[in-house]
């Protein structure tokens, strides 16, 4: 005999609904794309912005040098020199301090002067002046009256992708005008100052933010994906037990289904046998009564009475299998009852090399039960015990109080235990190891447990045998 597990069950696995693998995945990928999508929008609208300003900035820069270029070098120059050459050292030197002066606490990388003709007039670089046609399209909008700038990135494609170039620089072109008193720069176009500025700092600064924003989007992002996750892996931990729970349902309702398709077959069958078997038991006894007096030796007779008895006892059993009685509920003694299983085997057991250890708990309360049913399912039990054990041996059999308020009774023998090919098979009915036997026997003792409310477990020992024990609710008999 081997511990109980619903038929069935065994040679079927429930395959879950594995949602939180596709969920684990898909949202994973989705959290860092968005993730990357969010800190590059994030950063390209600071980008934005920052180059906005910076823009704005130079303008600033352009009309101030403007101004200053105008009042400190070409109204002195004109009128100390007649006209501007900037072919003169002297000329050159001092537009040069005028500008650095000016540009002095901004952070200008770089100043280029174009005249009307294209040709680079004034440079922070000396080499540059005189060259010719290199302003492009920002000094044809320049000379036009147009403010334009140009965004140039330097490093590998990467690092530009990235939002992180090696160099990085803002160049804005703008018209040089001739200022009018208390006017402003509204004058004649008198060439094209080109500016630039140096915005590798500003862009690094916006990368060091972008970062920023990633690994906090990061962690927010992990942040509810653990929470989701959580979530669904006890959404589908739910959805699991609920599909086991139906598959158990499922198997239930079908065993059930069959065990009554079973029953009334069952219970027709024994009926009809029933009847006839009556007249062969009476037919068998009178036969034998006349026989004994002619014929004492002859044993036909009895031999037929004891197999039409046995054939009887089997129906019998057929029929309270098939068609269960409830429990008549009176007072009674757990331990009185095992004593009248025990008095009732004791021959058969002192002529088998039997040996009855028992250890029944003196103060065990009185119950609830009907001591017929359990009586029945008690002595199954001690007989399935004996059965084990062909030449005789050791059987324990307990009793004791266990909280909350359960009865425990447990019965041991020394047996061959059961074997593993049988583990699923114990509670089926009509399954049998035995050369004579219905197969019932469990399943009645299994039948008389639940219908106390009890519950029957049926375990191999560690070293040899079988242990079988049984819990039943007490109930106080006052209660009633």
């Amino acid at each position: 005999m081997i511990p109980h597990k619903r038929h069935g069950m065994v040679n079927k696995k429930i395959k879950p609904f594995r949602l939180i693998t596709y969920f684990s995945l898909s949202s994973l990928i989705i959290i860092f794309i968005g993730t990357f999508a969010l800190s590059f929008i994030n950063s390209h609208l600071i980008r934005s912005i920052l180059l906005e300003k910076n823009e704005e900035y130079a303008l600033l820069l352009a009309e101030n040098l403007n101004h200053q270029v105008f009042l400190q070098f070409i109204l002195p120059v004109t009128l100390k020199y007649g006209k501007v050459q900037l072919r003169n050292p002297e000329q050159f030197e001092r537009l040069d301090k005028v500008i650095r002066s000016t540009l002095h606490s901004f952070k200008i990388d770089h100043v280029n002067i174009y005249d009307l003709n294209n040709i680079i007039s004034y440079s922070f670089d000396p080499t540059l002046v005189g060259e010719e046609n290199i302003g492009g399209t920002g000094y044809s909008q320049a000379l036009a009256g147009k403010v334009s700038s140009n965004f140039v990135q330097k490093g590998k494609f990467m690092e530009i992708l990235f939002g992180k170039p090696k160099e990085s620089k803002m160049i804005t072109y703008a018209p040089f005008r001739v200022e009018k008193p208390l006017e402003g720069l509204s004058g004649k176009i008198l060439g094209v100052v080109e500016i630039v500025q140096d915005t590798t700092d500003d862009i690094t600064m916006v990368f060091h933010i972008q970062k920023r924003i990633i690994i906090a989007c990061s962690a927010i992002m992990t942040a509810l994906f653990i929470f989701l996750l959580f979530v669904v892996k006890r959404g589908e931990n739910i959805i699991d037990r609920q599909n086991a729970e139906r598959l158990n349902l499922k198997e239930e309702l079908s065993q059930a289904q069959h065990l009554s398709s079973l029953g009334e077959m069952t219970a027709g069958i024994s009926h009809e046998i029933r009847n006839p078997l009556g007249i062969i038991i009476s037919s068998a006894a009178l036969l034998k009564k006349k026989i004994s007096k002619s014929d004492p030796d002859n044993r036909i007779p009895h031999i037929i009475l004891e197999e039409a008895e046995r054939l009887n006892r089997i129906i019998t059993d057929f029929l309270n299998f098939a068609k269960p009685s409830p429990p008549a509920m009176i007072r009674c003694n757990i331990n009185e009852i095992i004593e009248k299983n025990l008095a009732l085997l004791k021959t058969e057991m002192d002529q088998n090399g039997f040996v009855i250890k028992k250890e029944l708990e003196e103060t065990l309360p009185p119950t609830m039960a009907d001591p017929d049913m359990l009586y029945q399912a008690f002595l199954n039990i001690i007989i399935n015990a004996m059965q084990a054990m062909p030449g005789g041996g050791e059987i324990i059999v307990k009793t004791f109080f266990s909280q909350p308020s359960h009865i425990t009774l447990s019965f041991e023998d020394e047996g061959a235990g059961i074997s593993e090919s049988f583990k699923d098979k114990i509670w089926d009915p009509f399954f049998t190891t035995k050369e004579k036997g219905t197969g019932l026997g469990l399943g009645m003792v299994k039948n008389i447990v639940e219908s106390h409310n009890g519950a029957i477990d049926i375990v191999n020992k560690p070293e040899k045998g079988v242990k079988v024990t049984i819990r039943i609710p007490c109930q106080n008999p006052d209660d009633k």
